[in-house]
């Protein structure tokens, strides 16, 4: 099991982050870190605590033996009962200095941003990442309206820590994405509703390792 320096310089080598359901996740997680997602989260509203719980073990062994870090959302108990190296919470969840107090320093926190006045606090809080979207309308995150580019710009010019770019992200606009900024991204349906996830995962992941030679050149 990662100790918690060992987490942390997985979630800075992190390019492509995957949201999962349980019910896809079986389908879609193994071929999405054959094709270079390099973290997983699970994100589940419906199902119950204990089936939260067994899916979580599965989806953690999966990650460790592709060293991914696995993620649960809102829920830091469960993400504690399945072993999680993290926990991604949202604005109107427990706030991040109180769930860090309940997890301690072991335990990798995600945070959602959707302004600028939401991401400055979340690059000065004990959260280790922080997600900036959605930059694009997405059916995932129903009645909440896209940011742009303009949120991706703005975390690029001022982040100090690890951040996503999330919210409608796929192939077709991915490039517009990491020119503006951003070296990582999460997706769901891009790569959940894929024909074929690892392909789907790989095309992702060229944007982002992209980006990242060209910030490299630039230095």
């Amino acid at each position: 099991m990662a100790d918690a320096a060992e987490r942390r310089a997985r979630l800075a080598a992190a390019r492509l982050y995957l949201v999962i359901d349980a019910a896809a996740a079986a389908c879609v997680v193994p071929a999405a870190l054959e094709g270079g997602v390099d973290v997983v989260q699970l994100r589940e509203k419906h199902a119950p605590d204990d089936d939260i719980v067994r899916v979580g073990g599965e989806l953690l062994a999966l990650c460790e033996q592709h060293d991914a870090l696995f993620f649960v959302n809102d829920r830091p108990d469960l993400a504690g009962a399945c072993g999680a190296h993290g926990v991604h919470v949202g604005q109107d969840d427990e706030p991040v200095e109180s769930v860090r107090a309940t997890v301690g320093d072991h335990t990798l926190i995600g945070l959602s941003t959707h302004s600028s006045e939401q991401v400055d606090p979340a690059a000065l809080s004990s959260a280790d990442y922080f997600a900036v979207g959605p930059v694009y309308e997405t059916p995932t995150k129903a009645g909440r309206p896209a940011v742009g580019l303009e949120l991706v710009e703005y975390a690029a010019a001022h982040a100090s820590k690890p951040w996503f770019a999330i919210g409608g992200i796929d192939a077709s606009n991915a490039g517009d994405v990491t020119r503006a900024g951003a070296e990582r991204l999460v997706v769901v349906r891009a790569i959940r509703d894929a024909a074929d996830p690892a392909a789907a995962a790989a095309e992702l992941r060229s944007f982002v390792d992209s980006s990242e030679r060209v910030v490299g050149q630039a230095q």
